[in-house]
């Protein structure tokens, strides 16, 4: 993504009024109070408020939806999206206007500042596999809590919140913990939240609260702090238990996070987590303090670059429709990073290539926003309320559906159909997950779920190439029309070619008249995941076009695939199926 170091004339004011900043009610509460600074950037003011308000509606909304929904005008609305559109943070599909993976950069550069989940993520998964219960981390946000890791269990009834989503911390086992470290302050701002909305309607992850629900917090708070753990008995929604206990920063000894583990009635009761699993947390949390004790000092990742060649090549492009303010003012959130945890205006201006004015005008903003904090020492820091900006719709993301879109968009270029495919538990076959399909009277029929013998597939060939040969599940390889391989010899060189060459060209050998390129997807670790392919009739493409036309499209996908697998892989788990 990118930035323009030149600073705008204009941002700080406008003749549209700055719409709130979203139904975060925390959010809604820090800005009510304070007015917007003179040096806020409206335009900045205005495009976390459609993201947020598309975070809120579950990442799709339409244009007069968001214009409803926001306050702003239908033409101010246009131009935000394009911009968001252009930094790939949203795409514009049809009428709607829906998150893309590239918006979860911003939630990860939280997250990667935070570290938590990074150095204790593993531990609170073993935790899920050995109690064969949901494991989840949480941080605190002002009077709220939000989460920062999950780790779940696949079964029908799955007990989870996702990555990023806010809770009221008087209806959960960690925001007991958390409220043992709250001051006057923190007290006065959740009465005055529970004055103003005292069913909490504006947390769209909890139902909403009965007004004749006991307000026993104060009592829960009392114990929380003289026993060192909390309980949750249903106070999200009826059958919902939890218990959690701190994970204490060993530099102050104040919470890092809680760890929690989560259950349903028909498991556990609230007493039975307490008595039967209790141990086994705080014996993890142990664990993670020490993690957190011997954990090497950050070493600071790589900055972003070319931000400013980018934000003024896109507004020559685009014109009035690109708004450069708003495209520099995120860029400022991607400064932050692991090693990059808290930084001064100049370390800031310097990451992101900005003029220090601008950085200036940004980091006012947000703050403004409570999206950053600023530090006695002059240095800023993001706040958990960055993951608000798309990131918990995008947190449950699937493969096929990052895939998708960019599938849909190589379809109408090629004029061929596309398919997505993964390697099955044997090993022995394919099995295709997404595919867009173009009309054509002659066309390849395959569906979603379809399972095809992977030696005698691209997709196949390319997903078996990835695999150790010594690890290859043997098969049965037999003639499925004249021009099948299936000497194992000639199948293993085939593959180390696949390997080398980086694709898989398949003539008539799954099918006769059948010609199939299939390319490799990898994961952040550069793993294959999946196979990207494309087919087509041989009347209608030789095999030098299909080598000349064809593959450097398909490879160019599924590299713009791998970017937002990488961006949504970093913090969650993406299911390849």
């Amino acid at each position: 993504m990118p930035a323009n170091p030149r600073t705008e004339a204009h941002g700080a004011t406008g003749t549209e009024a700055v719409p709130r900043t979203g139904a975060d009610p925390t959010a809604d509460a820090a800005a009510a109070a304070p007015a917007v600074p003179a040096e806020a950037v409206t335009p900045l003011l205005r495009g976390v408020a459609v993201l947020r308000r598309l975070t809120e509606a579950g990442g799709t909304l339409s244009p007069s939806d968001l214009e409803r929904a926001t306050g702003l005008a239908r033409s101010t609305v246009d131009r935000i999206t394009a911009t968001l559109a252009r930094m790939g943070y949203v795409r514009l599909d049809g009428r709607d206007v829906v998150l893309a993976p590239r918006v979860m950069e911003l939630g990860n550069a939280y997250l990667a500042a935070l570290r938590l989940p990074a150095l204790l993520d593993a531990r609170a998964d073993r935790l899920a596999d050995e109690l064969d219960e949901s494991v989840s981390l949480a941080v605190a946000d002002h009077d709220g809590i939000r989460f920062i890791h999950q780790a779940t269990r696949r079964r029908a009834m799955s007990l989870s919140f996702r990555i990023g989503d806010l809770l009221p911390a008087e209806r959960t086992a960690p925001g007991a913990l958390f409220a043992t470290e709250w001051d006057a302050a923190d007290r006065r701002r959740r009465h005055e939240r529970q004055a103003a909305d005292p069913e909490d309607r504006a947390f769209p992850t909890v139902p909403p609260r009965s007004p004749a629900a006991p307000d026993d917090f104060e009592q829960r708070i009392g114990r929380a702090r003289a026993d060192g753990w909390a309980l949750d008995d249903q106070l999200i929604e009826p059958g919902l238990v939890a218990v959690s206990v701190p994970v204490r920063d060993p530099r102050t000894g104040r919470i890092a996070c809680a760890a929690s583990v989560v259950s349903h009635t028909s498991r556990h009761t609230a007493t039975d987590l307490r008595d039967r699993l209790l141990p086994r947390l705080r014996t993890a949390v142990a664990e993670m303090e020490d993690d957190l004790r011997t954990a090497p000092a950050p070493a600071p990742g790589p900055a972003p670059a070319g931000l400013a060649t980018w934000t003024g090549a896109s507004k020559q492009e685009l014109g009035r429709d690109f708004v450069e303010s708003l495209a520099r003012g995120l860029t400022v959130l991607t400064a932050f990073g692991e090693g990059r945890a808290r930084l001064t205006l100049t370390e800031v201006a310097k990451a992101t290539g900005l003029a220090r004015a601008t950085a200036r005008r940004a980091l006012i903003t947000y703050e403004h926003l409570g999206l950053v904090t600023a530090n006695a020492d002059r240095t800023f820091a993001l706040t958990p309320r960055v993951l608000s900006l798309g990131f918990p719709p995008l947190s449950r993301t699937s493969l096929p559906r990052i895939a998708r879109p960019h599938m849909a968009e190589l379809a109408h270029r090629v004029h061929e159909s596309t398919s997505l495919a993964v390697l099955t538990a044997t090993g022995t076959e394919i099995q295709y997950t997404a595919r867009v399909a173009t009309s054509h009277v002659m066309s390849v029929d395959i569906t979603v779920g379809t399972r095809l013998p992977a030696y005698a597939t691209s997709t196949g060939r390319v997903l078996l190439a990835d695999v150790p040969e010594p690890d290859r599940a043997p098969d049965t390889l037999r003639p499925l029309t004249p021009r099948t391989v299936t000497d194992p010899a000639l199948v293993a060189r085939t593959l180390a070619e696949t390997r080398a060459q980086g694709y898989a060209l398949v003539d008539e050998e799954l099918e006769e008249g059948l010609r199939s390129l299939a390319v490799p997807v990898r994961d952040r670790a550069g793993r294959v995941v999946a196979a990207l392919n494309t087919a087509t009739h041989v009347a209608r493409r030789t095999v030098d076009q299909c080598l000349h036309d064809l593959l450097p499209e398909l490879t160019a996908t599924a590299h713009r695939i791998e970017a937002d697998l990488h961006v949504a892989g970093h913090f969650t788990r993406i299911p390849v199926a």
